[in-house]
């Protein structure tokens, strides 16, 4: 298995690096992750739950060691966290199912038609 609080400082040095050649695009992300951190409606524990949820659909290493470190330090438990996990899961096989058919569609589409 990743040695995930290895990976994360590794990830955070290589982040560091593309904020000296292109500050702005850090900049833009910084300031749109701000926007949303921001206790409103949602508390920071439900944040960082959503964002381990779309870590995992999106299939985003490095968004999963800083969300799972932030859910923790968010007070999110374990059985929280999977909980969490489940329903992603459901959503990226839903996600499969729907485009799926979309791509029946596509097929239809490019068929010879009769």
């Amino acid at each position: 298995m990743l040695d995930w609080v290895a990976y994360k400082k590794e990830l955070m040095g290589r982040i560091g690096e593309i904020g000296k050649l292109s500050p702005d695009t850090l900049k833009g992300y910084q300031t749109l992750s701000a926007a949303n951190a921001k206790d409103g409606h949602l508390g920071a524990k439900t944040r960082e739950l959503i964002s381990l949820a779309v870590a995992v659909t999106t299939r985003c290493d490095g968004c999963i060691t800083v969300h799972t470190d932030a859910a923790l330090k968010a007070g999110a438990s374990r059985e929280e966290i999977s909980e969490t996990l489940g329903v992603a899961i459901a959503m990226n096989a839903g996600a499969a199912l729907v485009y799926s058919a979309r791509v029946m569609d596509a097929v239809e589409a490019y068929s010879p038609k009769a």
